[in-house]
């Protein structure tokens, strides 16, 4: 196919081209309705390329082939068998995945350290989850991806599972042995999804880690909108073999996406595929550079240590994405979520994540000079400035296998239970009728039908004292827990 062809932009051009005048959706009317005062601020364009594909880009019928032309094309520029645009964001593809996979009742392994749209994906799913644990770092208390003997272990007991969930790259950068995983997998012949969020680039460059269709996983999400040049929301099902049928997924994926998907989102994701497959190697080559030259900068730096391949001779991960950058601050005797502050508020640098210990910067090909040096001279400034920071209640961090709570009940079960809220002082030992998830990155610290313990509940609170956001609990300041009614982890 010829990938210098943008089907979706090339459509959207003409449309505008032709100065139709559409007499359905959107109500704005390609921006005759918009406030002039939002115009100004997102650009009257946003409203002009805001048009729907059926009786927009295209005919009723889609005879032109619009969006399918677009998604082969996709395709073919990663090597995959199939490619679907979805304007929901990854966090409802990964549902989908999961539905295309396992129905109700039925097992799925998952990955512990899953975002929390994978804990929501079961529970609208009702699937069983088994927990395929991380490998905990206990220097960084941090979380990598599972290997695959510890894939094959709960395969082993527990046959009937109809497949895996796996997260790679993780927030912070760590990558899977993907094919060992994808191989232990086939052995049982049941495919291997892979939540890629944070890897859409990784086709584009030999030098960056393996990305999962090239490491023969059945089933990949990309969030284009993360390390890519797509909008927001901005999310791909990647497809290959036949242990997931591209009929079946598309069938999942009609349940849970809208009906008026956003024409912005198909005309970004379709341009930054054209980008890519004629720039991406170039583009991508500046961005490792750059990204090199911003870490040996770092590594000069008294109180911030990097984390580095070593991550990866010390049998921790199979790999790191060096455009991740992250930092642990600890020696500055500041938290990453202070650090993370004080550069927004003194030199308007605002960071991709952070979190009790460390910080998280994303290098895309977007950057530039100007961007690279500011970044520079910011951590630079923190380092300098890190004395005057009031100090905080320290986070009273849990020893890794503290993490791992018992499950008690299923999560839909859970969730969907007559429920009550009790004290924190009087929650350890009941079931979690709740998700709480520490954010970012999103990683649920408690899921429903988890037994909660004081371990945890000291590490939500003294977090929280802290001022680690805890978006999706009941009650944020955790004072409260929103738990199964009715006697204890028995109940």
């Amino acid at each position: 196919m010829d990938q210098s062809r943008a089907p979706v932009l090339e459509a959207l051009e003409q449309f505008r081209r032709r100065n139709d005048v559409v007499y359905g959706p959107p109500g704005h009317k390609q921006g005759r309705g918009a406030d002039p005062r939002v115009a100004q601020t997102v650009g009257i364009d946003v409203f002009r390329s805001d048009v729907l594909v059926l009786n927009g880009l295209d005919d009723r019928r889609q005879s032109r082939g619009v969006l399918d032309q677009a998604q082969q094309l996709m395709a073919e520029a990663v090597g995959a068998e199939h490619a679907f645009f979805s304007t929901c964001g990854s966090s409802l593809s990964v549902k989908t995945a999961m539905l295309a996979v396992a129905g109700p009742g039925e097992k799925l392994l998952l990955s512990r350290n899953a975002h929390k749209s994978v804990i929501a994906g079961v529970i609208i799913n009702g699937v069983e989850p088994i927990w395929v644990h991380p490998k905990f770092d206990a220097e960084r208390h941090l979380a990598h991806p599972p290997e695959p003997d510890d894939v094959r272990r709960r395969l082993e007991e527990h046959p009937d599972a109809k497949g895996m969930l796996l997260v790679t790259p993780t927030e912070w950068g760590t990558c899977a042995d993907v094919r060992g995983v994808a191989r232990t997998c086939h052995d049982f012949d049941v495919p291997l999804i892979v939540d890629e969020a944070w890897g859409a680039h990784l086709p584009f460059h030999p030098d960056l880690p393996p990305w999962g269709m090239d490491h023969e996983a059945d089933l990949v999400v990309a969030s284009v909108h993360k390390m890519g040049g797509a909008i927001e929301q901005s999310s791909v099902f990647h497809l290959q073999y036949d242990r997931v049928s591209p009929e079946v997924l598309k069938q999942r994926e009609d349940l849970l996406a809208t009906t008026s998907a956003s024409t912005l989102v198909y005309a970004t994701l379709d341009g930054w595929r054209r980008q890519m497959a004629e720039h991406g190697r170039e583009l991508l080559d500046a961005a490792l550079r750059r990204a090199q030259r911003i870490r040996a900068a770092i590594d000069d730096m008294p109180g911030l240590r990097l984390m580095d391949r070593q991550v990866v001779r010390s049998g921790l991960a199979a790999d790191l994405d060096l455009l991740k950058i992250v930092v642990d601050v600890r020696e500055l005797g500041v938290s990453g979520m202070q650090a993370a502050e004080w550069l927004r508020t003194h030199r308007h640098v605002d960071l991709g994540g952070s979190d009790s210990c460390r910080m998280s910067v994303s290098i895309t090909h977007a950057d530039d000079a100007e961007t690279e040096e500011r970044l520079v001279t910011a951590l630079r400034a923190l380092v300098e400035g890190a004395d005057s920071m009031e100090s905080q209640p320290p986070v009273d961090l849990p020893a890794p296998p503290a993490l791992e709570l018992e499950q008690a009940l299923l999560p839909r079960e859970a969730f969907f239970a007559p429920a009550e809220h009790v004290p924190a002082e009087r929650a350890a030992g009941r079931i979690s009728a709740e998700l709480i998830s520490p954010y970012p990155p999103g990683v649920p610290v408690i899921a429903p039908g988890e037994v909660i313990t004081d371990e945890v509940l000291d590490y939500l609170r003294s977090g929280v004292e802290h001022g680690v956001l805890i978006p999706d609990a009941a009650d944020s300041s955790v004072r409260t827990l929103r738990v199964v009614a009715g006697g204890g982890a028995k109940a």
